[in-house]
Formats: structure tokens, C-alpha cells, sequence
């Protein structure tokens, strides 16, 4: 078909226009000469794509194949609608088909576009761009050298592939400070989208991502809860920080493990007719348990939609810092023998009918990360003192204690406090005692645990 399309300047010229305009209208759809005049705009700048095309085969300075103009074009038009919007040949589908299956190779970094620049939207647990303490929020202006800007997103995101340990340098913009470079070396990214862990008696679930392990991974997860602790069992805290998205399916199905009845997420295309309303099935698998969602500004699109419908029913606690604000919707429409595209088709909204595109969702309960995360080196008392009376001894003796209270107080040097805080180790401590946000969730929990046996 290329080498029919490419004939004569003047066969170019019909064919682009016609395939092009076919593209704009349907190839199915009926049109009489009505349409024909309405989009006579429309012909006359297919037109002008034609003569630069052909232009830029018969002059550029050097020969660049057809098949790489139409890409790039393809790739100019989608790009320029919004940072979502892309398309992806063969190898880029086949791609994103592993990724949202959990397993495929690079940094381990969600990306968009902004400003020309790629934008990190969040790093992924346990990658070598987590490792490499690539935050939210970070531009990449580089890579190996070579500025992006201009580069479409999946051009950008296929210079930071390659092969499994490779290294890649990219330049990182952060703030207000000077640009830096990175080295990262390249590996096989295994996303395990569910983590877990029990504090005390309070399950603890971060998710990752939303892939298709997300809702099976998390339903195990509490069954193990449950079993674990019975009826110790107080809450849970579901950790959605970072979290960059992925499956809307999946976002639904783990929205509706927590909520009995009601609408969990509806989307809105250009159409305001053409919408779809998701809601939840009746069944809490914790049964009415306390629950807190953590939330920050890489909590993106997937993450909003739950922190969203868990919000507005009124189940849970969103706590944490706003999220990133990704409010919309792309549907992947394969391109048979020439890979898929990318397309932005809705907005999502809010069981309360809230749009949080560029909004993000706010907290119930605001919490920054802490500048300096506390680090308890524990509150001194008389137990602590080393050489202290035991208890039993205390009780026996307490009369003696007391009168020579002022001695033993005197004892307490500061060489004796800085051995005491030195010998606590930051890394032998657990994950919510460095964790400010997580420690606060915990506590809310607790709390809520406390108040209810008072009602009992």
C-alpha cells in the first residue's frame, strides 16, 4: 500500500487527504455534501500536511523513511491533545500489555509529560529508581546526555529502557536546585502490588500499583489478618502513597471490597449522555473495621478513584498530603498490524460528582511528611537508669527511694542520656516509628478502637 500511496506527488496528495480525512469523519460513517462543505477546513489543511510531507521526503537533509514521518505525525497530534494521550507501534503495545500483567524491565518510574520535560509522577517500591531516591514530583531534563525535550512521553520512556543491568545517567531538575545527574542501573521490574504487615493488632496494606494481581493480592491479605488476629483484629490502613495507578477495573473491584452499596466511580466522554456509572456490590470484607487511606502527591489516577469513593460514602479516613490530580480516563484501541493508541475518552468523577482532574483529592486529615522524622530515643525514667532497682525491689524499698530522691535524680548525667540515645539504632526500629504518616494513621485507628470498647 506504501508504494501506492507514493507514486506521483499528485497520487500522495489524494491518498494522504483521503486517508486522513477517513481517520477525521469514520470510515463507516455516511456523509452527504453537506458534511463535505462543513469540512472543507478540514480538506484544505490535509492538504498542506501532504505538501510538507512530500517536501520533507523529496528536501530534508537526510533520507528518513515514510513509515517514521507518519509515526512522528501520528505522534505530534496525540501528544498535543494531553500529556496521556499517545501512540504506541508493535513493540510499545506489547509492552504496556506486560506492564499492567506485573512484570517487565527499566527504572521502575511512572512518568508524564510537562512542560516538554518528563515528569515523575511517582517511583515503585523496591526499583532501582526508588533505590535511587527519584522522588514525585522530579523532571528529568536528560538522559544519557541528550536533552528530552521535544521527545514525545514514549520516546523519552524508551531512551530509559534497555537491557537489564545497563546503566542509564539521567538529569534530574528538583526544585529550586541545580540540575544533578543520577546513574541508575537498568533491571527486570517484578511488581509485587500488594505488601502487608501487622502493627500490633492493625493490618497494614500498601498497594503499589493496580495491576491485575492488585484485588486478589489484597483479598488474601485480610484473610490472613483475620486469621492471624481474630478478634483482635482493629483495622486497617491502606497505604496508596506513590501509587501512579493502572487498571480502572481494578481500581473498582478494590473500591467495592470496602463499600456495601453505592455508586464507586462514574466516567463522561465528550458526549454528556455518553457515560458510565460502576457501583459496588453489597459485602465489607473487614465488616465495618476502621479503615485509613494514606495518600500523597503520587497518588495518581487509579489511587484517586479509591481514596475518592471511599471518601465521599464516608468510609474511610483519607489522611495524608492532596494527591496528583489525574481525573481522566484513556482507552487503549488497538491499531490491527500497526500497534494500538492511546486515548484520552473521559473524565472520572467522584460518587459525589467531583471531578479531581488537576484538583486531586484533599484529606480528611492533612499530614506532612515530617521534615525530620521522629526518631524516639525513648522517655528516661527510673526503669531505664541502668543499675535501677526491679520492681519488686522498688516496692519494698520505697520509702528509702524516696528520701534519697534527689541523689538518684543526680545521678542522671548527660554522658548517661547520649549513651541511652545512641545505643537506639534507626534501622532496628519498625516502619511506623519512622514513619510520621503511617504512625498518625495507626493512631486514629486505635483511637477509634479505645472509644468503641467504652461504648460496649
Amino acid at each position: 500500500m506504501e508504494n501506492y500511496l507514493f507514486v506521483s506527488k499528485k497520487i500522495i496528495s489524494i491518498s494522504l487527504i483521503s486517508a486522513f480525512f477517513l481517520l477525521a469523519v469514520g470510515y463507516f460513517s455516511p456523509f452527504n455534501l453537506s458534511v463535505e462543505a462543513k469540512n472543507s477546513e478540514t480538506y484544505r489543511q490535509l492538504t498542506l500536511f501532504g505538501d510538507v510531507f512530500q517536501r520533507v521526503r523529496e528536501a530534508y537533509v537526510e533520507e528518513v523513511p515514510d513509515k517514521k514521518l507518519i509515526k512522528s505525525a501520528i505522534n505530534g497530534m496525540l501528544a498535543n491533545l494531553d500529556p496521556h494521550s499517545s501512540f504506541m507501534d508493535d513493540e510499545d503495545f506489547e509492552d504496556m500489555q506486560v506492564q499492567t500483567k506485573g512484570a517487565f524491565g527499566g527504572l521502575g518510574i511512572e512518568v508524564t509529560m510537562e512542560d516538554g520535560f518528563v515528569k515523575v509522577v511517582s517511583p515503585i517500591d523496591d526499583t532501582p529508581a526508588d533505590k535511587a531516591n527519584i522522588q514525585p514530583g522530579d523532571l528529568i531534563i536528560g538522559i544519557d546526555d541528550e536533552g528530552v525535550y521535544g521527545l514525545t512521553l514514549d520516546e523519552a520512556v524508551e531512551k530509559l529502557r534497555g537491557e537489564i543491568g545497563e546503566p542509564v545517567v539521567i538529569t534530574i531538575r528538583r526544585g529550586n536546585i541545580d540540575p544533578f545527574e543520577v546513574k541508575i542501573i537498568r533491571d527486570e521490574i517484578k511488581i509485587s502490588s500488594v505488601k502487608s504487615e501487622i502493627f500490633d493488632n492493625i493490618g497494614y496494606i500498601r498497594l503499589t500499583t493496580f495491576s491485575q494481581q492488585t484485588t486478589p493480592g489484597l483479598v488474601k491479605e485480610v484473610q490472613n489478618f483475620k486469621k492471624e488476629l481474630g478478634d483482635k483484629f482493629q483495622g486497617i490502613v491502606l497505604d496508596l502513597r506513590n501509587n501512579p495507578g493502572g487498571l480502572l477495573s481494578e481500581a473498582i473491584s478494590v473500591s467495592d471490597s470496602f463499600l456495601e452499596l453505592g455508586e464507586i466511580v462514574s466516567t463522561r466522554g465528550r458526549d454528556g449522555k455518553d457515560s458510565t456509572h460502576h457501583y459496588s456490590r453489597p459485602g465489607d470484607i473487614i465488616n465495618g473495621l476502621p479503615l485509613v487511606v494514606l495518600i500523597n502527591s503520587g497518588s495518581a489516577s487509579a489511587s484517586e478513584i479509591v481514596a475518592g469513593a471511599l471518601k465521599d460514602h464516608k468510609r474511610a479516613v483519607i489522611l495524608g498530603t492532596r494527591s496528583f490530580g489525574k481525573g481522566s480516563v484513556q482507552t487503549v484501541i488497538p491499531l490491527p498490524g500497526h500497534g494500538a493508541m492511546r486515548l484520552t475518552t473521559a473524565r472520572y468523577y467522584t460518587p459525589s460528582g467531583i471531578s479531581i482532574q488537576a484538583k486531586g483529592i484533599s484529606p480528611d486529615i492533612e499530614v506532612e511528611v515530617a521534615k525530620i522524622e521522629p526518631i524516639d530515643f525513648g522517655i528516661v525514667r527510673e526503669e531505664d537508669i541502668r543499675g535501677a532497682l526491679d520492681k519488686k525491689q522498688e516496692d519494698d524499698k520505697a520509702n528509702k527511694i524516696a528520701d534519697n530522691e534527689d541523689n538518684i535524680s543526680e545521678t542522671l548525667s548527660n554522658d548517661n542520656e547520649t549513651s541511652l540515645g545512641d545505643s537506639l539504632d534507626v534501622s532496628e526500629k519498625r516502619q511506623d516509628e519512622i514513619d510520621f504518616q503511617l504512625s498518625r494513621a495507626l493512631d486514629l485507628i486505635r483511637g477509634a478502637s479505645v472509644f468503641n470498647s467504652l461504648k460496649k
